[in-house]
């Protein structure tokens, strides 16, 4: 029996997520396997590949061939190099580390309050209305001074 050790597609249509499994080579991509000794997901950023490195050392070292995909995958690993012999260390790119929450927030928060308060560039309409109000009636209130005044005077 011919055993490959290949991808087994997963997940939605467009957010493909993979199985790393053993297979007889004559079955579906999809189909039943023999082993899963691991998973890969090119969607995230970087690359989340998770290999059990002792399962696949042993599959390689009974003789299954890892298609092309699966290859490029063990060399990253460090598991192809180590099951022919040779030393290699793995190469697989780490994600950053995230930032905890609450400090996010903190530093959010002291933005917001380090900012100058500046009045909104639209004015209300309760705002015109009551200025409105106060203009007419210091006008009047100056009419009705003027009119005294000319009123005193003659």
């Amino acid at each position: 029996m011919a055993v490959k050790i290949r991808l087994k597609r997963m997940g939605k249509i467009r957010t493909p997520f993979y199985r790393v499994v053993v297979a007889d080579s004559r079955t579906k991509r999809d189909g039943r396997v023999i082993e899963e000794i691991g998973t890969y997901n090119p969607k995230t950023d970087p690359s989340t590949v998770n290999i059990n490195s002792e399962r696949a050392q042993y599959w390689l070292g009974v003789g299954a061939q890892p298609s092309e995909a699966v290859t490029a995958l063990l060399k990253l690993t460090g598991d192809l190099q180590a099951a022919r012999g040779e030393k290699a260390e793995s190469t697989l790119k780490t994600p950053a580390a995230k930032r905890d929450k609450a400090e996010v927030f903190n530093e959010a928060l002291k933005a917001v309050h380090a900012e100058p308060v500046a009045e909104a560039v639209t004015s209300s309409k309760k705002a015109d209305k009551a200025e409105a109000k106060a203009d007419k009636a210091e006008a009047k209130a100056d009419k009705a001074d003027e009119a005294e005044t000319e009123a005193a005077e003659a």
